[in-house]
């Protein structure tokens, strides 16, 4: 009598390995830091792996494996997006002893004053620098980047198509009304809200500039995530739930460890 074996179904999802945004929530550790894991058809991306990355996974249920990895994707080059980068390229490469995986990065992450170090750029089996309205495919992903977004260094918002779903990834950025050219049309809208009220001077977005974006471009489902100080003070879940029942649209915000199947 032969035995089956049943197969592990793999799960398709989004994972918050943390909903931390700018320095101090981050150097506090009020919210984990350690970015966004997508996982389709058994192709697994892991966005800004900011510090903690790493003990993130290994601490979530089920575990994540970053031995199992395909690509890193950084938007940015702030510490609070990549401080856990190089010890996630040596997992995905399994201590640069395989040579596989991509990771997209800026141009000033592996410049002077590189955020990834020399000896693991060679790690991977590509490295590739992410530019402006470009489209880009791993495994059993695709996604573009947006236009230059309005921030201390370069920065890039993304979009991904997954199972027939608009998934888009807000990332840090002043607010500019050309925004909404990329990130419309998303069925889920995932903002990177930093302050609670607007602050002259910060590039980052408030919850007041969220409602002017989400209000014009009506989204299936938004989340809010990457949380500063003041959001956090202000209880970001009773803040999305107020935002969602004055626009009547499904607003809500992420929690470390929040998954999203799909």
């Amino acid at each position: 009598m032969v035995k089956r074996i049943k197969k592990e179904k793999v799960g398709n999802f989004v994972k918050f390995l943390g909903t931390a945004g700018a320095r101090f929530v981050m150097i506090k550790q009020l919210r984990a830091s350690g970015g966004i894991w997508v996982t389709y058809k058994g192709t697994n991306v892991l966005i800004d792996p900011g510090p903690g990355s790493l003990v993130r996974c290994a601490a979530s249920r089920p575990k994540l494996d970053p031995t199992k990895l395909n690509a890193i994707i950084l938007t940015h080059r702030h510490l609070d997006h990549s401080g856990d980068i190089n010890v996630m390229i040596e997992a995905m490469t399994e201590g640069g002893f395989k040579k596989k995986g991509v990771v997209f990065c800026t141009s000033d992450a592996i410049g002077e004053d590189a955020v990834i170090l020399s000896h693991t750029q060679g790690f991977p089996k590509n490295l590739e620098v992410i530019k402006a309205n470009t489209s880009y495919k791993v495994g059993e992903f695709e996604f573009s980047t947006s236009m230059k977004h309005i921030h201390p260094v370069e920065t890039y918002g993304l979009k991904f198509s997954i199972a027939g779903t608009t998934i888009s990834l807000l990332t840090d950025t002043k607010y500019f009304k050309e925004l909404n050219d990329f990130y419309k049309d998303s069925d889920i809208l995932i903002i990177a809200v930093v302050l609670y009220e607007p602050r002259p001077g910060i590039e980052h977005l408030s919850l007041y500039d969220v409602e002017q974006i989400v209000t014009q471009l009506r989204p299936g489902r938004t989340i809010l995530t990457h949380f500063g100080m003041s959001m956090i003070k202000a209880k970001p879940h009773l803040k999305a739930q107020e935002l969602g029942n004055r626009i009547g649209l499904q607003v809500e915000a992420a929690y470390d460890g929040m998954t999203m199947d799909f």
